[in-house]
């Protein structure tokens, strides 16, 4: 990012010397008779400055209309947390007095940043249970894509607060997804989200391969659970989660919410499966389906 520019003191307004507005130098005398001239304007057009207060233009009366909205919203979040003050907090204040001092959660959630999946209310995680990172369609990128909010995050479950657990939940009705199998490959964009998900790709090419006499939203749901897969096997590139997978430390796990039905298919990696004879595939175990 470029650094901005320092403001020279001299040129501003409220420095010694002639002052500058707006780039052009005014000297003290011209500033006084401008005063004078607008006070004389002013008094002799106060009807004019009434009526116009008196009948704010539209754009005004738009403005308050947001305003008042935002302010129920906010009234409605304001009784949501005092809510949860009266009747979770006070009521479990030694929990959450320890918590203060530090956590011990036994999962990671990797989960979608979409507002309809919320993974602590679907599943029920209770403050101080799961260490969370959501993102545009729940995607881990690989070791060697470099930095990012979510390896950030990985690190830091993974080695500081020494998770037992990983799961990444993928959702029905994507937008993420949907723009991953949307993307034209040989097409250039600066778009944000298109460089995000392109960390998808190998998800999206298998479910071209496998999933071709499907229609497109079929595909696409194919593809949300394939990118899960994908995501899990690109966990095991990182060493420091990989070592503690072999050594049975940590587990790794893909889940699937359907909003549309409510219900929730769960799965675990299985490590050794997965890197036979060095395919790289995503071999699972323990697969269950909650209705």
């Amino acid at each position: 990012m470029a650094a901005l520019a320092p403001t020279s003191l001299s040129k501003h307004p409220l420095s010694s010397g002639s002052p500058t507005i707006f780039g052009s130098s005014v000297r003290s005398g011209e500033i006084q008779q401008t005063q004078i001239r607008f006070w004389t304007s002013f008094r002799s057009n106060t009807g004019v400055r009434l009526n116009a207060s008196a009948e704010p233009p539209a754009v005004t009366r738009e403005s308050r209309v947001g305003m008042e909205g935002g302010c129920d919203l906010f009234d409605r979040m304001k009784n949501r947390f005092l809510s949860f003050k009266s009747h979770k907090y006070m009521e479990n204040s030694e929990h959450f007095q320890a918590l203060s001092k530090s956590q011990a959660p036994k999962f990671m959630v990797i989960a979608c940043a979409d507002s309809r999946v919320c993974p602590s209310n679907v599943l029920g995680f209770e403050p101080g249970e799961a260490f969370t990172v959501r993102n545009v369609a729940n995607m881990v990128p690989p070791y060697e894509s470099g930095p990012s909010e979510t390896n950030a995050a990985l690190e830091f479950a993974v080695n500081s607060l020494e998770v037992e657990n990983i799961l990444i939940v993928g959702h029905s009705c994507c937008g993420g997804i949907r723009a991953l199998m949307s993307m034209q490959d040989e097409a250039n964009s600066s778009s944000f989200i298109r460089s995000w998900v392109v960390v998808g790709k190998k998800a999206k090419l298998s479910t071209k391969a496998s999933a071709s006499n499907l229609d497109f939203d079929q595909q696409c749901t194919h593809c949300e659970k394939e990118s899960i897969n994908n995501s899990l096997l690109n966990l095991i590139t990182y060493p420091w989660i990989e070592e503690k997978v072999k050594k049975g430390l940590l587990s790794l796990h893909g889940g699937y919410y359907d909003f549309v039905d409510c219900t929730f298919e769960k799965w675990t990696l299985d490590y050794k499966g997965s890197i036979t004879d060095g395919k790289n595939r995503a071999v699972v175990k323990d697969r269950s389906f909650w209705c």
